[in-house]
């Protein structure tokens, strides 16, 4: 198996909520296990929430997330971005109007200085996404 490298999203919880919308906006299969599912709940609290999940999109998309348990100090807001890449125009930016649904819209989807269509947006669940779409060459 070859190495891979995901984003492996934290929140302080709505973990499953977030990777549910993703799952509406990539498609694929999601797979939770709960705090409580997985034998970890120290604290009550945590019970339901998601220790972890795990998407994977026909295309070959992984994304992960979890909730941050009861007693974890967990920071918001990071230098962090998600970015998503590539030529197939209609595939990202139908990415894109799916992550855009209560998105802060940062630099909408326009063509950018260097040729290809590009943006940025904050979704509804904080978290930061880049989109380039490679310009064809003609």
């Amino acid at each position: 198996m070859a190495t891979l490298l995901n984003p492996y999203l934290n929140f302080p919880s709505g973990a499953k909520d977030a990777l549910e919308f993703y799952r509406s906006v990539f498609g694929g299969e999601l797979t939770t296990t709960t705090f409580g599912e997985g034998g970890m709940a120290q604290d009550p609290a945590d019970q339901d929430k998601l220790m972890h999940g795990q998407l994977v999109t026909d295309a070959g998309l992984v994304l992960m997330a979890s909730d941050a348990p009861s007693g974890m100090e967990l920071s918001t807001g990071s230098s962090h971005s998600i970015s998503l890449s590539g030529e197939d125009d209609a595939e990202l930016r139908g990415y894109w109007d799916g992550l855009s649904d209560g998105a802060t819209i940062g630099e909408p989807l326009t063509t950018a200085p260097w040729g290809d269509t590009f943006g940025m947006l904050t979704d509804k669940f904080g978290v930061p996404w880049m989109v380039n779409i490679t310009a064809t060459q003609g």
